[in-house]
């Protein structure tokens, strides 16, 4: 029994944190996954930002309402649930991610919890588990499923490392570098049919 886990944000969503550093002019909160690897830095980071503009839950989540799956997404996800079990593995929020779920057709998302307060400053985040990516897929294998995972950023190299086979999806110059030993593809078509080759 095969499971595919797949990141979320990149490869199936735009980026969020991208995505409302352009709506409100924000530059620092571009940064992301595939800049800074230390996940607990990043959003201390992050959290410090919108503290200092006076941002919380709501405005984030009005951009979030705005975005739509990457062209593409829904159509491959749906082939690919259709072949096989398929779970995305998320560093993202169940506040951020509920909406876009439902466009994606709901499909089984992990993820994690920010932390609230009652005038909608993210005050903190709860992670799911430690190293949940990679936590995660060790589990499923201890259950008896054999793993193939796909991401683009440096948090989801620990659940391709440990999967039967690992892919890069629209990662970057520097990890496809930095990591050639993972097949990184470009395309939907692509990644559908390196999964199902793994799986004959």
């Amino acid at each position: 029994m095969y499971i595919t886990c797949l990141d979320l944000e990149g490869v199936l969503v735009p980026e969020i944190w991208i995505a409302f550093s352009e709506k409100t002019g924000i530059p620092e909160l571009r940064r992301t996954t595939r800049d800074e690897p230390d996940y607990d830095k990043l959003m201390n980071f992050r959290i410090g930002i919108l503290k200092e503009h006076g941002l919380g839950l709501k405005e984030i989540q009005e951009t979030i309402a705005t975005l739509d799956p990457l062209p593409g997404a829904k159509e491959f996800l749906d082939e690919l649930r259709s072949r096989t079990q398929v779970l995305i593995l998320s560093d993202t929020f169940e506040q951020f991610a509920s909406p876009l779920m439902k466009k994606l057709g709901m499909p089984t998302i992990f993820c994690n919890t920010l932390e609230v307060a009652d005038n909608g400053e993210i005050t903190g985040y709860k992670m799911r588990c430690d190293k949940s990516k990679l936590t995660t897929v060790k589990a499923l294998q201890s259950i008896g499923y054999e793993t193939i995972a796909s991401g683009d950023s440096f948090n989801d190299l620990g659940m391709i490392e440990a999967s039967k086979a690992g892919f890069l999806f629209r990662t970057t110059d520097k990890l496809k570098a930095d990591y050639p030993q993972y097949p990184a593809f470009e395309e939907y078509s692509e990644l559908l049919d390196a999964i199902t080759e793994v799986m004959k």
